[in-house]
């Protein structure tokens, strides 16, 4: 277990360096990541480097025994790179090429960018690959699949349908350009999406070119990662993931890492509603599936956030601790905070680190000095992991699709899957969210939500686990489109009839709401967004609407199919049906709940397959109390505890 922060020596006087080292080791800070934005001091003119001053600060670092996560700085190219060739920056989809002067602004594709990229990558690497200070290195910057739409970029994507489709025939036929009579005669009138709203233009055209940037960036990293392994196999490499609205398929390219890293910046200021409480749990939960082991956080909150917009309120007394915890409770084996001190110059110099613009320590810095002290004291956790009984199916391609076509108000894709992971964090539950396409033979139960468009691997994958006895959930809006984002002409859920037990035969967007649900023991609960109406074949309703047309009509649906049992929820519903409904399902499979939590108590498990340590976090602004079903050792106190008063933000261990 390691805690440490980001650092920009670049941005401060030489004579600082040695003494911020210095208080970092009396602090208990292990690691730290440099150098993701100094191209223009490594590189200050085309082909003279300058490594003299990196040099010293690598040297000093390992003077103090403090490790060092290397970054490639491309994500901000040198201006005078841009100015030499300007058709290194991405163009938008409006057409114009964008101006140079903020971080990410470089076309990915460009040949001349890609030159210079690897020339830097390979510089750095053959410098410092073998310097065994070094434990890892970062590829750019918060990767995202950029939208470049550059002639460069325009070519590139017609050779990837070429490739995918063969021909311009299949690709008219795929993209059902007969409709607005969008049919092409040539390759070269394709064109990337416009400006406009993704709802208006072709899905078909819209999901390829999703795919077609997303790979485009796994490819990027691959491409610069290879220079780092041709210099040291050994060593690791990754980028720090971070969700935008152009975020890639992540599971393709954390595929690529040899460890997740990440990007957290929980909330400073919660609304009170109680699924808030969950989120970054979710987020943490996410992060770990995308490989599905741990992770590393290398931008962990630190202050006050702002620069890009108004600043948000400074973290209150505990969450620098508790939410350091909290990303070790959900499997992250290192800690590092953004940033060590708060930037005097920039766009970003209100995003707040340990250290204020007074470079004077104070509350939030002393409270990190106490969660390095702590973390000292966790050896016992080195080995030990995430085990769940429960899994929650993730797709990009649901997501990018879902994107292009929202389907009613409030409707997107992660809101149901947040859902059913509160329900699961309402009784203490581990949760892996993961590929469709894992191995589910290690779960009790999976839930499906939103398989909207069709994959042959994952249909398949979710009918064996139920086939060879497991217990699944699907939802509304799955199997509506077949892979290349057209509706499917066959009553829903389509492919999935037959394991639901159940058809579709009509649906009614509601929006806001105004329909409620009553299950069979008679429990009422509200409903928005949309209604399904079903037609039982072999299942039974396990939930049926209240009024409207479809009044007595199913609406949850339950379905025994060979060896398992699988669940429709035709609806989505307010956050105690869901709690009710995974009470049920876990009594069922199984699956040990604890009852009576507090609302914003966290349970999370981590274990080496022999002892279970067990994370009590409260995310709440109000004290806690959790009584123990028996007594346990406390691992932070050193005394056994038979129940746990948690203050805000406060985090408790115990071995069970």
């Amino acid at each position: 277990m390691k805690i440490g922060v980001d650092y920009y020596p670049e941005q401060w006087d030489r004579n600082m360096w040695e003494r911020d080292a210095e208080l970092m080791a009396k602090t208990g800070v292990k690691a730290v990541r440099i150098g993701e934005f100094a191209w223009s001091r490594i590189e200050p003119q085309d082909g003279r480097f300058e490594f003299e001053w990196l040099d010293e600060v690598v040297n000093i670092f390992a003077r103090f025994a403090i490790e060092v996560i290397m970054c490639i700085p491309t994500s901000c190219p040198p201006m005078w790179l841009y100015k030499r060739y300007p058709e290194t920056l991405k163009v938008s989809p409006d057409g114009n090429r964008v101006k140079a002067g903020v971080k990410s602004h470089r076309c990915i594709n460009s040949p001349v960018f890609m030159k210079y990229a690897k020339r830097i990558t390979q510089q750095l690497t053959r410098r410092y690959a073998q310097d065994p200070n070094i434990i890892a290195w970062q590829i750019d910057n918060e990767l995202e699949a950029y939208p470049c739409c550059c002639d460069v970029c325009r070519g590139k994507f017609h050779n990837w349908l070429i490739d995918r489709f063969d021909n311009i025939q299949n690709i008219n036929q795929v993209f059902g350009n007969v409709v607005w009579s969008g049919e092409y005669s040539d390759i070269s009138q394709i064109e990337p999406p416009s400006d406009y709203p993704m709802s208006v233009q072709n899905p078909a055209l819209c999901l390829e070119w999703l795919r077609f940037t997303s790979d485009s960036v796994v490819n990027y990293f691959k491409t610069l990662a290879h220079i780092v392994k041709t210099e040291n196999k050994k060593v690791f490499v990754t980028s720090n993931v971070n969700f935008s609205e152009n975020s890639p398929d992540f599971h393709l390219l954390c595929d690529e890492f040899d460890v997740t890293s990440c990007v957290n910046y929980p909330f400073e200021e919660m609304s009170g509603e109680g699924a808030e409480y969950y989120s970054n749990a979710f987020y943490l939960d996410f992060v770990r599936g995308l490989r599905e082991e741990n992770f590393w956080v290398v931008q962990q909150l630190s202050g006050t956030a702002g620069g890009f917009v108004p600043m948000t309120r400074t973290p209150r007394p505990g969450m620098i601790t508790g939410y350091g915890l909290q990303a070790i409770a959900h499997g992250a084996d290192m800690v590092l905070f953004y940033r060590w001190r708060t930037a005097t110059k920039g766009a970003e110099m209100f995003c707040h680190g340990l250290i204020d613009h007074n470079n004077i320590p104070a509350r939030r810095f002393y409270e990190f000095s106490e969660l390095c002290k702590i973390v000292s004291r966790l050896d016992i956790l080195d080995k030990t992991e995430i085990v769940s009984d429960v899994a929650i199916l993730y797709s990009a391609e649901n997501d990018f699709a879902l994107r292009i076509q929202p389907q009613t108000e409030d409707f997107y894709y992660t809101e149901q899957m947040r859902l059913f992971h509160t329900a699961f964090c309402h009784y203490g539950a581990n949760v892996d969210i993961v590929r469709p396409d894992t191995d589910l033979t290690q779960y009790k139960l999976v839930i499906a939500p939103v398989m909207f468009v069709n994959n042959k691997n994952y249909v398949e994958n979710i009918y064996r686990y139920v086939i060879n006895g497991g217990t699944a959930v699907i939802t509304n809006r799955s199997g509506v489109k077949d892979g290349n984002n057209n509706c499917i002409m066959e009553s829903l859920p389509t492919v999935y009839k037959e394991l639901i037990g159940a058809e579709v035969v009509e649906y009614d967007p509601i929006g806001e709401g105004g329909q409620s649900i009553r299950d069979f023991a008679g429990n009422e609960f509200e409903c928005r967004e949309w209604c399904d109406i079903l037609r039982l074949t072999t299942a039974r309703a396990y939930a049926e609407y209240n009024n409207d047309f479809y009044r007595c009509c199913p609406a949850v649906t339950m379905n025994r199919y060979c060896g398992g049992v699988s669940y429709y929820v035709g609806t989505v519903c307010t956050q105690d049906f869901y709690d009710n409904f995974v009470s049920n399902l876990m009594r069922q499979t199984g699956i040990p709940r604890l009852k009576d939590l507090p609302e914003g108590v966290e349970v999370t498990t981590r274990t080496d397959g022999r002892d279970e340590f067990i994370f009590f976090f409260n995310s709440t602004p109000q004290q806690q109390e959790i009584y123990l079903p028996k007594p346990m050792y406390s691992v932070l106190s050193s005394i056994g505890r038979d129940r746990i008063r948690l203050d805000p933000y406060e985090t408790e261990i115990v071995r069970k």
